[in-house]
Parts: structure tokens; C-alpha cells; sequence
């Protein structure tokens, strides 16, 4: 059976050891990118099976890095499941978030039985 391989995208490096240990829990590979613009030139050359995706980050934040993937890729990369990572109200980015293509929201600090729960709802299905 083939590994499934998650993309983080986080610019903060704590942030990225905690989504590291919860998915190396899970069986799953993964890869990391500190910001929307890395992690686009990795998606051209790699194929993943969910993204976790921050919203605020330099360079190119998560909702023009989603919305790019969802118009400028061609499937099935563009249908990869994109969940938005926030430290922020929902609600302060609900239009932005759903206008993007986000599949779904977590809000932080979210928990290790959310992400088990994501992970099974998306790879293994």
C-alpha cells in the first residue's frame, strides 16, 4: 500500500514540528514549505494527498496560494483537499476561505484527534 504524502505549509517552525509529529503518528510522508511560493514550486514537481495549509504567511499567504492552485493547476493536483490553518476567527476569513477553494477550516490550537480525524476523512478513506 502506498504512503500517503501530506504538505505542510507554515511558516512558523514550532508550528511545523507539531504537524510533523502528528502526522508521523499517522504512517504518512510529508514535506514542509515555509511559505505559499515554495510550496507551489513543490506541488509542480511532487504530487501530495492533502495540503495543510496556514493562512498568514510571508512572501505568498495561503489564500492566494490556494486560490492559485485551484485556477492555474490542472487536475488532479488542483483537487488536492486544502485545509486552512488559522489562528484567527473563522469568521474573520470565512468569504476569503471559501471564495479560495479551502476544502475545510481548523482553527488553532486544534487538537491531535481533529487532525486524525482529517486525515482519516481525506487519505484514508
Amino acid at each position: 500500500m502506498k504512503k500517503s504524502k501530506i504538505l505542510i505549509v507554515d511558516d512558523i517552525f514550532s508550528n511545523q514540528l507539531l504537524l510533523i509529529s502528528i502526522i508521523e503518528n499517522t504512517g504518512s510522508d510529508y514535506r514542509v514549505a515555509s511559505n505559499g511560493k515554495k510550496a507551489l514550486e513543490m506541488l509542480e514537481s511532487e504530487d501530495f494527498d492533502l495540503i495543510l495549509m496556514d493562512i498568514e504567511m510571508p512572501v505568498m499567504n495561503g489564500i492566494e496560494t490556494t486560490t492559485f492552485i485551484r485556477k492555474k493547476f490542472s487536475e488532479p493536483k488542483k483537487s488536492i483537499p486544502i485545509i486552512a490553518l488559522t489562528a484567527h476567527n473563522k469568521f474573520e476569513f470565512f468569504d476569503n476561505i471559501i471564495a479560495a477553494g479551502f476544502t475545510e477550516f481548523l482553527s488553532k490550537p486544534y487538537t491531535i484527534i481533529q487532525f486524525n480525524a482529517l486525515i482519516q476523512k481525506y487519505i484514508h478513506k
